[in-house]
């Protein structure tokens, strides 16, 4: 299906994981200019504008998990009248675990070029910091938060020589790990924790250890965890005792 106005643009904008300087000046080019962005949470979004003291584009509204339907029909809209439209998450970039892969899909459905500007990321970033293999590797997103799935997810990579990363909840780190050492063995992994922010943690070591290291701890903020793939070099003798 083409456009009427082959003009309009969906572009994706990525955003600091945390620290406020490594927005790219692409991205703040693109913000200067924009007339209409459609953002996670606008309150976020408005302290990248407060910190670069940018003014606000004229049309500013919220696009998250709650309101992807009515949102995603807004933007297109916009689109048709020929309006160009940026898009962007509290931070990271749309689409990776956060809202933004149904209107970029229905976006080049209907014919409308999509212009990325890349940015920060969590998923290379906790990467490069465990310090475990980058030549292949598998993003996997959140676990399930059931236990059963969560098993049956980790399952499903227990053979796999890639790397693992995965975004948890902090207030399921220690249950993530628990499961892991259970069905993929006790490999090498490191639970990164506010990645670039003023308090960022990076815990590294055995699962096991992990797990009595983070046992009972108390974590907030952003996690990625990185687990070795099935490699002995990465793998210590599963008999011991949790």
């Amino acid at each position: 299906m083409k456009p009427n106005n082959t003009s309009a643009t969906l572009t994706i904008i990525s955003t600091p994981i945390g620290n406020l300087e490594d927005i790219t000046y692409r991205a703040i080019q693109i913000l200067s200019s924009i007339d209409t962005l459609a953002c996670e949470d606008t309150r976020q979004t408005r302290k990248i504008f407060s910190r670069y003291k940018i003014p606000l584009p004229k049309t500013l509204f919220s696009y998250h998990e709650h309101n992807e339907k009515i949102a995603g029909e807004k933007i297109l809209k916009l689109l048709k009248e020929g309006k160009q439209v940026a898009l962007c998450t509290d931070s990271g970039t749309p689409g990776i675990s956060d809202p933004g892969y149904r209107i970029i899909s229905e976006a080049i459905k209907h014919g409308y070029p999509i212009d990325i500007i890349p940015g920060p990321s969590a998923v290379t970033s906790a990467l490069l910091a465990s310090g475990l293999p980058t030549s292949s590797f598998t993003f996997k997103g959140f676990p399930p938060k059931k236990q059963g799935p969560r098993k049956k997810f980790l399952e499903m990579e227990k053979e796999t020589p890639h790397t693992l990363i995965f975004f948890e909840s902090p207030y399921r780190v220690e249950v993530l790990i628990n499961d892991a050492f259970e069905i993929l063995g006790n490999r090498l992994a490191a639970v990164c924790i506010d990645l670039t922010k003023m308090y960022e943690e990076i815990h590294k070591g055995y699962l096991h250890e992990l797990l009595q290291k983070l046992k009972g701890k108390k974590i907030k903020g952003e996690v990625t965890v990185v687990i070795a793939g099935n490699n002995p070099k990465f793998i210590k003798g599963s008999n011991i005792e949790k």
